[in-house]
């Protein structure tokens, strides 16, 4: 009896999790990847790319599908995605679960300001200018137009295109993750002494954070959005697990 999974990715835990279900025989898995990279990481499962159109397009194509679980592997940050999954997945009666990777948390040394938004993290910004280093997606960074005293370091996956109407600001394109050791090297090249970044947890970009701690620069952390509340685990490992019992229990019924 082949169980059915629909993940809803562009995570480096969704990939990880994805290649773990994928030496299962019984799962057939489909990843969902938003499209907004122009080059997305080579992934272990057939993989679906673009929106669904809202709550009620993903509704239907669990349907058609036969989806048998829903699983939100989104980024922590993808609140709008998480809201149409746990709400897709109340309508057609699927089973869904999350994966919520831990916040990071402040430790001793950390020269944080904890801010709600993208707009408070601009206003966070001190009226004298700064080197400042945005780890933040490329849709998110039109607002800092507005403090154009600053010498921006930007870093993504893509090409920020068109290019932001700063006067002094740097590009960079790559791929994380990014170790400790290289983001104090790239931190202490710029001279950057503030961070503008998410709180996104996890380890794969937690390098930006522990540098900062290391060096005594300035982050401006930009707290999670609220999520759905849904049957959710901490780790690839524990919703492997979650999802192992889900499809034995399906197998069960249908014997």
């Amino acid at each position: 009896m082949t169980y059915s999974i629909l993940i809803l990715g562009g995570t480096a835990e969704a990939k990880a999790l994805a290649g773990r279900l994928s030496v299962h025989p019984d799962y057939e898995i489909l990843l969902s990847l938003a499209g907004r990279t122009k080059a997305p990481a080579v992934q272990p499962v057939p993989v679906r790319i673009g929106g669904f159109g809202g709550v009620e397009g993903l509704a239907r194509f669990i349907c058609e599908r036969g989806v048998d679980l829903l699983v939100d592997a989104t980024h922590p940050f993808a609140a709008r995605i998480s809201r149409n999954a746990a709400e897709a997945a109340a309508a057609t009666g699927t089973d869904v679960v999350a994966l919520r990777r831990p916040e990071w948390l402040r430790q001793e040394g950390d020269r944080w300001r904890e801010v709600a938004d993208i707009a408070a993290a601009v206003q966070a910004l001190d009226i004298a200018p700064r080197r400042v280093f945005l780890t933040l997606g490329r849709q998110e960074l039109l607002p800092f137009e507005a403090m154009k005293q600053h010498h921006y370091l930007v870093r993504s996956v893509d090409p920020v295109d068109p290019p932001l109407d700063l006067p002094n600001i740097s590009y960079i394109t790559a791929r994380g993750p990014f170790s400790e050791a290289n983001e104090i090297a790239l931190l202490e090249k710029h001279a950057i002494d503030l961070i503008v970044s998410k709180n996104s947890g996890g380890t794969a970009s937690v390098g930006k954070i522990d540098a900062a701690r290391r060096l005594g620069i300035d982050v401006v952390l930009i707290e999670r959005p609220r999520l759905p509340e849904v049957a959710s685990a901490k780790s690839v490992e524990e919703l492997a697990g979650m999802i192992a019992q889900r499809a034995v229990s399906v197998r069960k019924r249908g014997e």
